[in-house]
């Protein structure tokens, strides 16, 4: 794969991650002195408290769906910026839930074990309920 089809890569095993309830799966996205921030969400540092957070917060969801696209990618040797945009679903099992959409701006870095997000922003653009079926 080249580089860039590598950190799409990486941006899809994020989401695959969350909506398989891979959480350990988190470890292979970020470093292991990532700099996360979801703003209001949380901050965290690591692939490792991303994981116990989002294990926490989606354990009631029956579903979850995390579209990520329109990943911009500007590449700086072993380094790189990414956009990416989310919209995501979590759901209970009665259909009721939020439909959060927003971008992550990432600084990924070329590691021995492939890419790996080293910083990310997470900024909310729309934040919906979604009503029971």
């Amino acid at each position: 794969m080249t580089d860039r089809e590598e950190l799409v890569a990486l941006t899809i095993r994020y989401a695959t991650a969350i909506d398989k309830q891979q959480y350990d799966l988190l470890s292979t996205v970020f470093t292991h002195d990532a700099e996360v921030d979801y703003g209001e969400v949380g901050h965290w540092t690591g692939g490792a408290e991303v994981a116990e957070f989002m294990a926490a917060v989606h354990v009631g969801a029956a579903h979850t769906m995390h579209r990520m696209t329109n990943q911009a990618i500007e590449l700086d040797g072993d380094a790189a910026e990414l956009r990416t945009y989310v919209d995501a679903l979590i759901l209970a099992e009665d259909g009721s839930g939020a439909n959060p959409v927003g971008y992550y701006d990432d600084h990924a870095v070329r590691t021995a074990d492939g890419w790996r997000i080293a910083r990310r922003t997470y900024t909310s653009v729309r934040l919906v309920g979604v009503s029971a079926q």
